[in-house]
């Protein structure tokens, strides 16, 4: 037996008899568009220095969430566990098996529970979907050629580097590296931008929507605005470099990089130690034209969809793997437990969703799954440990998670409940506390203040909550968090 037919015999009788807002002929098509690196303030909706006219039409017409999580990697690769959780609907930590003789590889190795047979694409394409992905996959549970129906180019991780990039000039007017040198590779391996080849591939696809006699799922994964950041000259012209502000939370370097495993990642090399205000500036030029230039190709995907009729019954969702830095408390990358780190953008637009509605209950980014599911009127699989958020959506009651958890490596970790957010950095040990409601930058350490000693053990025993939950076994096990964290003596503002 096909695993079509397994899924299928484990979904189609109970899909029948459902109520909700999509059933049998009528099923909606969903477009799912996934940006990578996107932080979720890099929209012109949200900080008005970054141009996005298309995602903010989108906004408009839809309902969009300010934060939306991802809940960590294992490596430096943190899109390898994004979307890994994806396309499993499980967890990060049930998703790969702790391997500590060879750590940084441990997302190599599935444990035997998960079933890598049973993906999102499966479960749709069981229930009479048509799946389609073009663009970035990076998850190597499974192949996409295997789990979709139709797959178009399929790309790498990151595009190529260069030596050039890394080895800049950071002298004001003195740069040899140009985003637009087509010789560079990168984004421009194969002579045409990546973000275009998936244009042009996402609207053949779309093109031919009208003629199957099945709703599609269309997964489009962009590598936009991952770096080496690289657009057509008029996308960086766009940008003057006196138009551009350095982040309100700016430092020269954060003062925890080497303790968090942080100052030595690749990305982290995209701008000089210590940080120089014209650097961070120049980096968000060139990631703020990527996002253009990525918004422009997804306003072409967008006008395709209204030419082919079918826009009506397509529920569009946009999002990225996860947030960046890109100049945030002296950090470039993403491998770190700040809100611009933790946080992509989510838009969500289609029949019945409230027009320019924003929400501000947390979620993660992967309860995109059940969301699906439940808006085409499948039953969420066992394995699922994501939460739909259609109540949230249809203004019914919906019961927020009491905490978000994230993690990276075996030195990192967070949890947020409420308005505060403790994170706890295992080879110093230390606690950091914020209350990201009256500091949204996270510039003001509270874990040192007297009074808030009461929320820091709270929070610290909803943090050993959440990693039982979540089989978190790299900090419990070890000498890390047997460890008593130091107080900390860094000064009160960042």
């Amino acid at each position: 037996m096909s695993w079509k037919e397994k899924i299928y015999l484990g979904v189609v009788f109970s899909v029948a008899g459902l109520s909700g807002w999509a059933t049998g002929s009528t099923k909606p098509n969903i477009l799912f568009i996934l940006a990578d690196d996107q932080c979720y303030e890099a929209l012109g909706c949200v900080n008005g220095e970054v141009q996005t006219p298309n995602l903010d039409r989108l906004a408009e017409g839809g309902a969009m969430f300010n934060h939306a999580y991802n809940m960590g990697g294992w490596d430096g690769a943190l899109c390898a566990a994004s979307r890994a959780m994806f396309n499993t609907g499980r967890s990060m930590w049930h998703n790969f098996k702790l391997d500590r003789a060879v750590r940084s590889k441990a997302w190599l190795n599935p444990p035997p529970e998960v079933d890598t047979g049973s993906t999102w694409s499966q479960w749709l394409s069981a229930a009479g979907y048509h799946t389609y992905f073009a663009g970035k996959w990076h998850t190597i549970l499974h192949e996409a050629e295997d789990v979709f129906d139709e797959t178009g180019t399929l790309r790498p991780g990151m595009p190529n580097q260069t030596k050039e990039r890394y080895e800049r000039n950071w002298e004001p007017g003195c740069s040899d590296w140009n985003p637009w040198d087509k010789s560079k590779g990168g984004f421009w391996q194969g002579g045409q931008h990546w973000s275009e080849v998936l244009r042009d591939e996402a609207t053949a696809y779309l093109r031919k929507a009208p003629q199957r006699s099945k709703p599609f799922f269309a997964y489009i994964a962009f590598n936009a605005p991952h770096d080496p950041k690289q657009a057509p000259k008029e996308y960086i012209d766009r940008y003057p470099l006196e138009s551009i502000r350095v982040p309100e939370n700016f430092l020269p370097e954060y003062p925890y990089a080497r303790e968090i495993q942080s100052r030595d990642i690749r990305g982290e090399r995209l701008a000089p130690f210590p940080r120089t205000e014209y650097s961070i500036k120049v980096n968000r030029q060139e990631y703020y034209a990527l996002i253009t230039h990525m918004d422009d190709q997804i306003g072409v995907i967008l006008e395709e969809l209204d030419k082919t009729g079918m826009r009506d019954n397509t529920y569009i969702i946009f999002t990225a793997d996860h947030g960046l830095a890109c100049g945030h408390h002296g950090m470039m990358a993403k491998q770190n437990m700040y809100e611009h780190s933790l946080c992509a953008p989510l838009i969500v637009s289609g029949p019945g969703i409230p027009k320019g509605k924003r929400f501000d209950e947390r979620i993660y980014i992967q309860d995109i799954v059940p969301t699906t599911l439940d808006i085409a009127d499948i039953p969420i699989p066992e394995q699922v440990e994501f939460q739909s958020f259609l109540p949230l959506l249809k203004g019914e009651e919906y019961h927020e998670r009491e905490a978000i958890y994230t993690a990276y490596k075996d030195v990192q970790r967070s949890v947020i409940a409420g308005d505060f957010k403790l994170i706890y950095y295992a080879d110093i040990p230390l606690y950091r506390l914020f209350n990201l409601k009256n500091d949204p930058y996270e510039m003001n350490d509270l874990a040192n203040h007297p009074e808030y000693a009461g929320k820091v053990e709270e929070l610290r025993k909803v943090l050993l909550r959440e990693m039982e939950r979540y089989a978190d076994e790299q900090l419990t096990e070890q000498r890390h968090y047997r460890k008593k964290p130091k107080p900390n003596t860094m000064p009160k503002k960042m």
